[in-house]
């Protein structure tokens, strides 16, 4: 019904014209008829008695209803003609559905605005499949990481079960280990929830000083960071932002929990804020293993950890960078990372 509205429009649109322009045509030679002078009579604004018009007005007519036929038929093929590469477009763009995102138009007509609208159609169909591949890898990740701990505490209940000769003593540290994996699976839980809220958006931007912001965290991590033997310099000036208060703390947390977890014995951790040219800047660096300038980005995925491995020693789950680069996106924060050349990461978020 669109097409056919569409194509009705161009007619007529490519009619008038010819319509109007025909009609003006045949109207020349009766304006003349009307203003001839017999032989041996006087001229005046209107035809003379006994001149019959009446074969001029009926060769009008019949012209008139040509060109009209004409005008209609010409606008007709000529707007089918240049609604098919749209038609061709609508019809490739319908049958991509997320089953065959990795199709394209692949448009090779003229430089035109259809192709800027396949091109534009064809960038579309690439973030989608982006990110499509990116949520299936994202629930195939968390469904392993949550299928992980009841694996591993079914398997400690079950031998507990199993064993005739357990005691106490092997029962209350099966329930401990137990406890950890729990407080471990809860740990996770609360990630995603963080994750999936942040990538929703802000609803309110209130007033938010990113200085005190930074500075409750870091006094939150003191014991952390002792506990690890990382050293924690904080340089907070004043850095007034707007945003979601919860939002942006956990974004400070979990940049300061990544740069204390993936860190080493003895190592160093700076945090800073700053304001200047009218955004607000929090930058947290870390001392610790080195980090190919190429794997970077990747770590702000979910569950991607250095080096491709999913899991480790640093008790996390490849969530906190994650969290951090959605909760930046949700406020339209700019976000850089930058490898250390000596082993680290400094990440800076500035905040318009």
């Amino acid at each position: 019904m669109a097409r056919s509205t569409l194509r009705t429009r161009l007619t007529l649109l490519y009619a008038g014209p010819f319509l109007l322009s025909g009609a003006v045509l045949l109207a020349v030679p009766i304006v003349q008829a009307s203003h001839t002078v017999p032989a041996g009579g006087r001229g005046g604004p209107s035809a003379p008695a006994g001149l019959d018009l009446s074969p001029v007005f009926a060769a009008s007519a019949a012209g008139l209803a040509v060109m009209v036929v004409a005008s209609v038929a010409l606008g007709w093929v000529v707007a089918g003609r240049f609604l098919h590469p749209l038609r061709t477009i609508t019809a490739t763009a319908r049958d991509i559905s997320a089953s065959n995102l990795h199709r394209r138009l692949d448009w090779t007509g003229r430089d035109d605005e259809f192709t800027d609208l396949a091109r534009t159609l064809d960038d579309l169909f690439e973030r989608l499949e982006a990110s499509f591949a990116s949520q299936r890898r994202f629930v195939a990740n968390a469904s392993h990481e949550l299928r992980t701990p009841l694996t591993a505490e079914r398997a400690l209940i079950q031998v507990a079960l199993a064993d005739p000769a357990a005691t106490t003593g092997t029962l209350r540290a099966m329930c401990q280990e137990v406890l950890a994996l729990g407080e471990a699976q809860e740990h996770l839980i609360d990630s995603l929830l963080a994750l999936a809220g942040s990538e929703q958006g802000i609803e309110r931007r209130e007033p938010v000083d990113l200085a005190r912001v930074a500075g409750d965290v870091v006094a939150a991590r003191e014991q952390e960071a002792a506990r690890r033997g990382v050293h924690v310099h904080a340089a907070l000036a004043a850095a007034p932002a707007s945003g979601d208060p919860r939002l942006i703390e956990s974004l400070v947390t979990n940049l300061v929990g990544n740069a204390l977890r993936h860190n080493t014995a003895g190592g160093r951790v700076e945090i800073a804020t700053s304001a200047a040219g009218g955004r607000a800047r929090v930058t947290v660096g870390n001392t610790g293993p080195l980090v190919p300038p190429d794997q970077v980005d990747r770590l702000f995925e979910p569950f991607q950890r250095l080096g491709g491995h999913r899991a480790g020693g640093t008790g996390g789950h490849g969530l906190g960078l994650a969290i951090v680069r959605a909760i930046a996106r949700a406020h339209g924060a700019t976000l850089v990372a930058r490898a250390r050349p000596g082993g680290g990461l400094d990440v800076e978020v500035a905040f318009s």
